[in-house]
């Protein structure tokens, strides 16, 4: 697998801890729970190697981890029976291929519009981290 050592996803440093909590690995992928919570159970799911298009992964690659993102889109609406998950793919500036997989709720934030990337409005404490995080794992 390729590394960049600019690049937080590769590197695992602060820039990235600040902001996630790493779930688990899945085979293609990491997955990781946003520390900020607006949209209960938002993840994102980085691909291990350093890529930065879909079009860059051989076909084994992008089908194990097509195979990863509805595997954990399917374990979000089990866990949190959302209206419905939204998929965004957006890396102008951070050159790693990852997916925002977000659940939306009727009546919830944006729902009907897309998700808003950074909101800055729901935090929650290391306890009710650890209870989205034991609901997504045990929905995997």
């Amino acid at each position: 697998m390729s590394f960049d050592k600019e690049c937080f996803y590769c590197v695992k440093d602060q820039r990235l801890t600040d902001i996630m909590i790493e779930i688990c690995e899945l085979e293609a992928s990491i997955l990781y729970l946003f520390k900020e919570q607006t949209y209960r159970g938002r993840c994102l799911i980085a691909f291990k190697g350093h890529k930065s298009e879909m079009f860059e992964l051989t076909e084994e690659e992008r089908n194990s981890f097509a195979k990863d993102i509805a595997t954990v889109g399917q374990a979000l609406h089990n866990a949190f029976l959302p209206k419905k998950v939204n998929y965004g793919a957006f890396a102008d500036n951070m050159k790693h291929l990852h997916f925002h997989i977000v659940p939306k709720y009727e009546g919830g934030p944006d729902y009907g519009g897309t998700f808003t990337m950074n909101p800055q409005k729901t935090y929650l404490s290391d306890e009710e981290y650890k209870e989205l995080i034991y609901k997504i794992k045990n929905n995997l």
